[in-house]
């Protein structure tokens, strides 16, 4: 998911996937398994990526998070029960359910 949206961002602004590698300080290689989704990007990225590519950071750190959930849960057998669980659990009583 966040993959895809950086590649987006970054075609859309010209820039080659080695440019934005080198201001992540990654090789292009890492950054292009990130775009695809078989490396995680990290948080740590997200303010470099929010100034490089012109994007709102609480977008990508709503779609890292997202891709975060989805990958500690990856082929689990109820994997969108208990992400629609957790969703219900947030908006609703998250406070109480966490102490």
């Amino acid at each position: 998911m966040i993959g895809k949206h950086i590649r987006t961002l970054r075609e859309g602004k010209g820039m080659l996937l080695r440019e934005l590698a080198a201001i992540l300080n990654i090789d292009a290689a890492m950054l292009s398994k990130m775009e695809r989704g078989k490396r995680p990007f990290r948080e740590e990225d997200l303010d470099i990526l929010s100034n490089a590519l012109n994007e709102n950071k609480e977008e990508l750190y709503t779609k890292w998070l997202a891709d975060k959930a989805l990958r500690a849960t990856n082929d689990e057998k109820f994997q969108s029960k208990a992400l629609q669980l957790a969703l219900t659990i947030c908006n609703n009583d998250k406070l109480n359910y966490l102490k």
